[in-house]
């Protein structure tokens, strides 16, 4: 059975603005008590939210939000992706939107489903780690899209969705991304997203993948020193701290761009693998010619990123050989 998404705090609307709000005028518009007012707020603080509260004033955000609807991301679609997408789900909570389209039938061949949450409460990376992001701060994105068969190149595929984002933030104005093997997006050397390709079905096909992207955009206090303590050595960014000062990205419109970017890059990998998508994860290689520590099962060993062969194995070079990577974890060492 499909999990339920939690239910959409019915204030959250109004607050969204960053005004004041008294209680009062809050349950009038709503039509609930002070009490449940009060409870909502509370559901709010509980999935990140900073709001300030004042006996004379009433409630208020401490800083806007621009909230994700269906609309605003629709508008921004071009005409292929706009017919591909057949359904487009807008979340506020859900515990993760991966697992929300995983427990859900497949697309047929050719269509593609979305789903996208303000919050996720069990939002997670390879290897188990959670993501991290307070509600309304950030995109979390999952798309799920059906292979008639296996594409021969099918462990590309990750790669695939790393170009598709990095092409997306650079659609947007945020230029100089980079990927580091196998699913993480930086900038400045820092972590600003990842990707998390999960497949069922059967050799072949149908085959079912789902990708699921989580991109920083909001700074947030703390979440640099959060992300460490899940077992990271990379510090995080926000897409609205690489901008310069320039106008904040609008999370409808990322999510939109991004989905073009998906399918335009899902389509190029159905008709001739992921060759479209090899030079461009070169260029934006972030571990190349850098040490790394690779971690797979009980072996671990030091050597340097030489970057990725034909079949989107990493190359490290470790006591003289070329080793090739086809998972583990892989992280920079930082000398001592």
């Amino acid at each position: 059975m499909a999990p339920s998404p939690l239910a959409r705090p019915a204030v959250l609307d109004i607050l969204a603005d960053g005004d004041w709000h008294s209680g009062v005028a809050l349950g009038d518009a709503v039509g609930r008590s002070r009490a449940a007012i009060w409870k909502q707020v509370r559901t709010l603080r509980g999935l990140g939210l900073t709001i300030e509260a004042e006996r004379r004033r009433g409630y208020r955000l401490e800083r806007r939000l621009d909230l994700l609807s269906a609309t605003g991301i629709r508008s921004g679609l071009v005409p292929a992706t706009r017919s591909a997408l057949a359904v487009l789900d807008v979340l506020v909570v859900t515990t993760s939107t991966n697992e929300y389209l995983t427990a859900r039938p497949a697309p047929p061949p050719g269509r593609m489903w979305a789903a996208v949450a303000e919050y996720q409460t069990g939002g997670r990376g390879r290897r188990g780690r959670r993501w991290l992001s307070p509600l309304g701060h950030g995109v979390c994105l999952s798309i799920s899209w059906c292979f008639e068969a296996a594409p021969r190149e099918l462990a590309g595929l990750s790669l695939v969705a790393g170009v598709a984002v990095v092409r997306g933030l650079e659609h947007v104005g945020m230029a100089g991304a980079q990927l580091k093997w196998p699913n993480d997006v930086m900038a400045a050397g820092a972590k600003v997203g990842g990707i998390l390709v999960e497949v069922s079905g059967e050799p072949n096909g149908p085959l079912r993948v789902v990708i699921g992207i989580g991109l920083n955009v909001r700074p947030v206090t703390g979440i640099a020193e959060a992300l460490l303590a899940e077992g990271g050595n990379s510090p995080a960014v926000a897409l609205d701290e690489l901008m310069s000062g320039r106008q904040r990205v609008e999370r409808n419109a990322l999510v939109a761009t991004l989905l073009n970017s998906l399918h335009t890059s899902l389509l190029a990998f159905v008709d001739g693998g992921w060759q479209d998508s090899l030079a461009a994860w070169r260029r934006c290689d972030y571990l190349l010619n850098r040490p790394v520590v690779v971690s797979r099962g009980s072996e671990t060993f030091q050597g340097v990123a030489h970057g990725i062969a034909d079949d989107g194995a990493l190359l490290v070079e470790s006591a003289g050989r070329i080793i090739p990577v086809v998972a583990g974890d892989v992280t920079l060492r930082i000398p001592a």
